[in-house]
């Protein structure tokens, strides 16, 4: 793949491949170490990264190149419009022109035709007058010729009728009239008619002549009837008028004659109505002539106007062609106007974008120069930074990027991963989906989106969950689960369907049916993409979306799921969220503003869209665009409006912006608010980390945030509103938690809060706090300066002074012990050294946090005191006292939806106090409990689903009994959340913690800590709280009894709390519990109704010997559990009057009444017990709370980041201090011992004693081998050489923490740190080589340096019995304290040995009266002078004044697995007290302290 022209830039991309996966892995180790987060780092990594980077090279390379290539178009069709437009002014002013001289042209004929229009008007007008007069003429003339027509039409039908005769007669006819020779006198009036029609003679003769012709008929018919003379008409006239001249009367005669009669008559007829006519027709045709000649006039006259309308229809038709021409060249120009119009408007409207393209283009250009390393940065991040958080992100992400500026690979100077993979216009939407907006969610939401594998998400608040659902709602996306039976079959139709589907709450295991989509193992056969899921063949979809979210804070995945899946770390962080509640808390005060600047931010967002959308459309019509642009009237007007949009848009954003600027500036007045809750959930958030239990959802905090706002008091100043409503969210937060807190935690919890709070606002000297939380440790013991104080300040306590030296505001502390030493041993063993006054300028010029600090240095046992009274003064004083829990409130606070969890502790049980809440309810007959383990998981399942329905109260107890029914268990609280429980409804659950119980339900449930009761005062309290009244008067003997069940509280009470002192305690811790109490209340109810003396023996041995007894192991704590019985339970007890139960005054058996008054009695003792209470000296405190105080530190050191790199010397990191310190340890270890050399001089003494020495030897030389060869693999593991093996691991871990590495220590146990076990291991092994040496045994034995002290011992009893000659079974010993300095014993005794080196503890020792006494103020332990162990034959029991005091190997008085610490019982003088006395105070000696 070309990778640019620089030289060498290939092999310079790879070498940043491989930094990129080395430095990964370093910031994973890193990441392990100090947030205690797994991230593994695999080659699949790897050749993603170089896969990635191509793919994204080349996607980038087209996307770039593709803008460019718009925009180029965009550009160079913008300036081939400029070339166009200039072409186009030239031709417009041309056809202007043109259309000028067609104007004018036209203009003259208009002139010429408006003349002959006026002629012509004028013609028609004398056409039309003469037309119209003709017209009446021809009305006349017509109704002339009607007239006569009338006439004649009468003459017609006798006329046409004798026609028809004539025509009807024939030849035939004819001879027949000829042949008569005398016609009959009708025939021949007939003939003679004929003949007088004719003008011939009218006889027969001329008549048979006539007949004779040929054409005579046809003469008839032609006969001219228009020209008969009047006188043959009157001649006719008179034989028509004769009777018998009608042609029937004729036609009986002859037809032929009947035909002519017809025709004589109709001619007559006609004849005569010519008469009439004729005149008329005359007329006539005189008219007729008349208008014949006007008709021509007429004619005359219209082919003149004819002629003028053809001359005026040519000029017409020239104008109409002259306009046409002016009217086309008009349109043109007006095109040509409208195209340069257009033209203007597209040159200027993309003007702004002519430069913004070209800039855009030379940045782009830029920019794809840069591809190859931002493509390089991107594509490493997509790769490995999920896991992260951001500031390792960052960290990483400069040191690549610094390497690739180092190389020369080219890079954006201010490269922004999220910026580079995403639009603006995506993440906004992100935003508006529920993405919170810091930068390190946007660059989540680009690795979950353009990720080569699925997203696993570390989602311990839900908000990626939130995001995703939002995101992929509209997608159809299905949401699923592990426990869901049917879930392969939903991922089935999603694959082939292409939807989106989300994996919820997932464990650190994934279902290996996933592992196909996982892989995206998909084969493509014949065009389609298959996916193989169990046994079926399923088309894939391209579509398809893959989604994993887990609620697990800090999932431990495997390396094989880190590869398969892109895993992403969604933590909530500070910015996002206080975002977020800036958001909610503007809201809730000013809804306006919030509303607004909803609107707005949506508004921008839309307008910044559309600006974009328009931008794209424009660059879109341009590259479509065919031909010139100026004819593209659409790309025009969208251009147009989108440019008019583009201003409006841009204004807007503008005002919108400054609006927005406005609205920011009133909201920011809100900050501190937002800010303070944000502090506080991070803080309620690290809780999680010191106990699974402690789960908090965001969800349900910022509804607790919502109701502070609600119910804090209201001001109408803005300063005065945000500190009350501070103030009140603070303690609401408080409130909240403390209920779900052991008592242990809730002052770390009050501290952590104050601490961050303080931290914040910038009034914390964070150096002094974190001197506060670790203390000093001092490496280098050669550059100390001398402890001045050696008789009371220890070595330990030295350290913190040395180190406090360092600190800016300590300067000169160390001197102040040499110059006050006096004054600070006073301080030292003050009471209360917090309140104290500190020597010299100290007291003035510490403040609270500083003077914290010497209290922590020196005195910690106090400190809890101090912490106490700095939360009080920064926060107040009800931080620091926990609200009790109230069931009923907790009740009230609850929904059906909400499990109610109670987190237990050893030895109670929350079942009867909720039988009481149900009973005062009124929940009792519908309250259901159930115990939870093998089996019991279908009836829980029964339970719920019938108390949802029914209303009841449902209670699962002991859940941590069913860890693997709990994932069904969440499932059902998850559906509660989507039904409609029956509203009486409740689920409570009680768990031990437990890592596997369901986070889901810890977050979404109300959680209660059920402990037992602090003190003896609170645990009396609740004793007389189980007995009814009537079970306290039931005895006969009602004083007695009420005095000894007083005592028997006592008792119960004291062996409870007396765990409080450690070792000083009791040996091994015992869980005494109610039923222990319950038997013991009915024997001695029993045994005083029984017996009428009060049998002591029988009830104290019943009760401390039997029913407590039972638990006790060990046989000192059994003989202090008689000793506490003897005391509590005698005839004094019940005789004497207020009889005493400890040497205070406070504690003893009040005066006979009813059960009320012993309770008023209870509630008038202390709450806080003095140590004189249990018989112990008051210094017996100072352990446990030295012990309290440490717990706190390790808890509130285990929620800071753990440091890397030491901010010491140079800043060295972890390995290099862990090789400093292994290779101390192996310079200061001595040599092993030489066994051989020693066995063979020793071997002609087989004593006992050389036995002991050379098991030693063994054991000392095994021990030395095992800790230089694992020192020496250590350093070889650190140097890369050897693979780091678990041990070696763990063995790195303790080194680092100056603690004992587990492997050391089988040779024999110890409480040292590292640096006190190496001086005191060198010393150890110094008194053996010694007496190896001289083979001659040392006259004083230090008996803590034998690895097995008891066989030393043996040893000893039987090399006497050996001198002596006895058995070793009648030796026992006998103790002689030495009174004399040891530099005095010089010889060993005569027999026996003298052992030194053992301390005194829960005692002092008064060296002049050889006998115990009480320890000084302060002193926890003292050394005891050497003591003489003497064998001694038969020995006595011992005497009155005598204290059998155990002897331990190690502070540890229990020992551990394996191995017991009791080596033997030294019996001491007990001085001016009894033996009970130091039993009580727990006195004992030790072989070996803690430091």
């Amino acid at each position: 793949m070309a990778l640019g022209a620089i030289e060498g830039i290939n092999s310079k991309v790879s070498q940043v491949f491989v930094t990129v996966h080395q430095s990964v892995a370093e910031y994973s180790q890193k990441m392990k170490l100090e947030l205690r987060r797994h991230n593994y780092v695999t080659p699949t990594n790897y050749l993603e990264l170089v896969s990635g980077y191509k793919k994204l090279l080349g996607e980038k390379r087209k996307e770039v190149g593709n803008q460019v290539n718009k925009l180029q178009n965009g550009l160079f069709k913008i300036d081939e419009t400029r070339t166009k437009v200039q072409a186009m002014s030239l031709e417009l002013e041309e056809a202007k022109k043109k259309v000028a001289e067609f104007q004018k042209q036209c203009e003259e004929y208009l002139v010429i035709i408006v003349q002959q229009k006026r002629e012509a008007d004028e013609q028609q007008k004398t056409v039309t007058a003469h037309s119209e007069k003709i017209g009446a003429e021809e009305i006349k003339c017509k109704a002339m010729a009607e007239n006569a027509q009338r006439d004649l039409d009468e003459a017609l039908p006798a006329l046409e009728e004798a026609m028809k005769a004539l025509e009807s007669l024939n030849k035939k006819d004819m001879t027949e009239i000829k042949s008569y020779g005398r016609p009959p006198v009708l025939v021949e009036t007939v003939m003679q008619a004929v003949m007088i029609l004719r003008g011939n003679e009218p006889t027969w003769a001329e008549a048979k002549r006539q007949l004779g012709e040929s054409n005579f008929i046809k003469q008839l018919v032609h006969f001219d009837k228009d020209n008969i003379s009047d006188r043959v008409l009157k001649k006719i006239g008179q034989y028509c008028t004769q009777p018998d001249f009608q042609p029937e009367i004729i036609g009986r005669v002859s037809s032929a004659a009947k035909s002519l009669c017809m025709w004589v008559r109709a001619m007559e007829v006609y004849g005569r109505i010519y008469r009439v006519v004729e005149p008329k027709r005359a007329r006539l045709n005189g008219a007729m002539q008349q208008l014949a000649e006007k008709q021509r006039d007429l004619a005359e006259a219209q082919a003149k106007l004819r002629e003028v309308g053809e001359k005026l229809e040519l000029l017409k038709k020239h104008y109409d062609e002259k306009l046409t021409q002016k009217e086309e060249l008009r349109l043109k120009s007006e095109d040509m106007e409208m195209k340069l119009d257009r033209a203007a408007k597209l040159v200027s409207g993309l003007a702004g974008e002519k430069i913004r393209w070209e800039e855009t283009v030379k940045g782009l250009e830029e920019d794809m120069g840069y591809l190859v390393g931002d493509c390089l940065l991107a594509a490493a991040f997509l790769s490995y930074m999920g896991p992260f958080l951001s500031n390792y992100r960052d960290e990483i992400v400069s040191k690549i990027w610094r390497q690739i500026r180092d190389l020369t690979i080219p890079c954006s100077p201010s490269f922004s991963f999220a910026n580079f993979l995403s639009k603006p216009t995506v993440v906004r939407d992100w935003k508006r989906q529920g993405l919170p907006s810091d930068a390190f969610s946007t660059e989540n939401g680009v690795i979950v989106t353009r990720g080569n594998r699925w997203p696993l998400m570390v989602d311990p608040q839900g908000q990626a969950l939130k995001w995703v659902k939002n995101m992929e709602m509209s997608k159809g996306l299905k949401v699923i689960d592990l426990q869901m039976s049917d879930f392969m079959r939903v991922m089935e139709n999603a694959v082939q369907f292409g939807s989106p589907i989300l994996l919820q709450n997932v464990q650190e295991e994934l279902d290996p049916s996933l592992s196909p989509i996982l892989n995206k193992s998909v084969t493509k056969v014949g065009g389609r993409l298959l996916i193989r899921l169990g046994d079926k063949e399923v088309e894939y979809s391209p579509e398809f979306r893959f989604y994993i979210t887990t609620k697990l804070s800090n999932p431990h995945y495997t390396p094989e799921i880190s590869t398969k899946t892109s895993i992403v770390n969604f933590a909530v962080k500070e910015q996002g969220l206080e975002a977020q509640l800036l958001g909610n808390v503007v809201r809730k005060e000013r809804p306006e503003l919030e509303e607004q600047k909803d609107t707005l931010v949506i508004n921008i967002a839309s307008g910044k869209n559309k600006l974009q959308e328009l931008e794209d459309e424009i660059l879109r019509l341009l590259n479509e665009a065919t031909g010139s642009l100026l004819d593209d009237v659409q790309l025009v007007n969208t251009l147009q409006t989108s440019k008019v949009t583009a201003t409006e848009v841009a204004e807007q954003l503008q005002v919108t912006e400054q609006t927005e600027i406005k609205i920011d500036t009133a909201r920011e007045a809100y900050r501190p608010c937002a800010q303070r809750a944000s502090i506080l959930f991070f803080v309620l958030n690290d809780m999680g980390r010191i106990d699974p239990m402690y789960q908090f959802s965001l969800d349900a905090y910022i509804d607790l945030f919502n109701q502070s706002i609600e119910k804090s008091q209201r001001s109408t100043k803005l300063e005065e509103r945000i500190s009350n409503l501070n103030e009140y969210h603070t303690y609401a937060v408080y409130r909240y938690t403390c209920r779900g807190l052991f008592e242990r935690h809730k002052m770390l919890f009050s501290f952590q809060m104050c601490s961050k709070i303080l931290e914040v606002a910038g009034k914390l000297n964070m150096d002094e706090h974190n001197f506060f939380l670790r203390g000093g440790v001092v490496l280098d013991k050669e550059g100390q300066m001398d402890n001045p104080c050696t008789g009371w300040l220890s070595d330990a306590n030295w350290d913190n002074i040395t180190e406090l030296e360092k600190l800016t505001n300590f300067h000169g502390i160390m001197n102040s012990f040499e110059q006050y030493p006096r004054d600070w041993q006073a301080w030292f063993t003050s009471d209360e050294p917090e309140t104290a006054t500190l020597p010299g300028e100290w007291e003035n010029a510490c403040n609270e946090q500083q003077r914290m600090l010497i209290v922590r240095s020196l005195r910690q046992d106090r400190v809890a005191f101090c912490v106490t009274s700095f939360i009080i003064n920064n926060l107040g004083s009800k931080f620091v006292e926990p609200p009790v829990l109230d069931m009923k409130s907790v009740l009230d606070d609850s929904t059906p939806r909400t499990a109610l969890i109670f987190v237990l502790s050893p030895g109670v049980d929350p079942t009867s106090s909720l039988l009481q809440l149900a009973e005062v309810c009124g929940m009792a007959p519908r309250f259901h409990a159930l115990s939870l383990g093998q089996g019991q998981a279908p009836i829980a399942t029964r339970m719920i689903k019938e108390g949802v329905k029914d209303g009841n109260w449902v209670f699962l107890a002991n859940c941590h009994l069913s860890l693997s029914w709990m994932p069904q268990l969440d499932k059902l609280v998850e559906q509660l959340q989507l039904e409609e429980p029956h509203p009486d409804f409740r689920l409570w659950l009680s768990s031990s913690p437990h890592p596997d119980f369901p986070i889901s339900i810890l977050q979404a449930g109300i959680k209660m800590t059920t402990e037992p009761p602090k003190g003896l005062k609170a645990n009396m309290k609740r004793l007389y709280h189980l007995i009814t009244e009537q079970q306290f008067s039931r005895c006969s003997k009602p004083p007695l009894y009420k005095k000894l069940f007083f005592s028997l509280c006592f008792f119960h009470s004291v062996l409870l709390e007396r765990k409080k002192f450690l070792q000083l305690g009791w040996n091994i811790v015992y869980g005494f519990n109610d039923s222990d109490f319950e038997v013991s209340e009915n024997l001695l109810g029993l045994y005083l109704d029984e017996y009428e003396e009060t049998p002591w023996d029988a009830l104290r041995y019943l009760i401390s010997g039997v029913n407590y007894g039972g638990h006790v192991t060990d046989d000192w704590d059994r003989r202090l559990l008689t000793t506490y019985i003897n005391d509590y339970f005698c005839e004094q007890a019940v005789t004497t009057p207020f009889f005493k139960l400890s040497c205070l005054n406070t504690y003893c058996i009040p005066k006979d009444g009813n059960q009320a008054s012993y309770k008023e009695y209870i509630s008038m003792l202390p709450n806080m017990d003095h140590p004189e209470a249990f018989g112990q000296h008051p210094n017996a405190d100072i352990a446990s709370q030295i012990r309290e105080a440490r717990t706190l530190f390790e808890t509130l050191l285990s929620l800071q980041p753990q440091l890397t790199a030491s901010t010491g010397a140079g800043g060295q990191s972890r390995e290099e201090k862990v090789l400093e310190i292994s290779a101390d340890v192996r310079q200061k270890i001595p040599d092993e011992l030489d066994y051989e050399g020693t066995r063979k001089m020793l071997a002609d003494d087989p004593s006992p004693l050389n036995v002991v020495l050379l098991q030693e030897i063994q054991r000392y030389n095994s021990l030395l081998s095992t800790i230089k060869s694992s020192l020496i693999e250590l350093e070889k593991g650190i140097q890369g050489l050897v693979v780091m093996s678990t041990s070696l691991e763990e063995t790195f871990t303790c080194i680092y923490d100056a603690r004992v590495p587990p492997m050391w220590e089988r040779a024999y146990p110890s409480l040292k740190p590292l640096g006190s076990w190496t001086r005191d291991l060198v010393q150890r092994v110094e008194q053996f080589a010694k007496w190896a040496e001289t083979a001659h045994p040392p006259v004083l034995f230090w008996l803590s340096g034998f690895t097995f002290p008891t066989g030393f011992l043996t040893a000893v009893l039987q090399a006497s019995a050996r001198l002596n000659n006895i058995s070793v079974d009648t030796l026992s010993w006998e103790f002689i304290v030495s009174t004399v300095d040891d530099n005095n014993l010089l010889f060993p005794p005569k027999d026996g040995v003298f052992v030194k080196g053992l301390f005194l503890e829960g005692a002092g020792w008064d060296q002049k009266n050889s006998s115990l006494v009480e320890a000084q103020p302060m002193q926890l332990v003292c050394p005891i002078p050497t003591i003489h162990f003497k064998p001694v034959e038969n020995k006595k029991k011992s005497g009155k004044g005598t204290y059998a005091c155990p002897c331990y190997y190690f502070p540890n008085r229990a020992g551990l697995s394996g191995r017991a610490s009791f080596v033997v019982g030294v019996d001491l003088k007990s001085g001016a007290m009894q033996p009970d006395h130091w039993i009580k105070r727990g006195t004992a000696l030790l072989m070996s302290l803690d430091s």
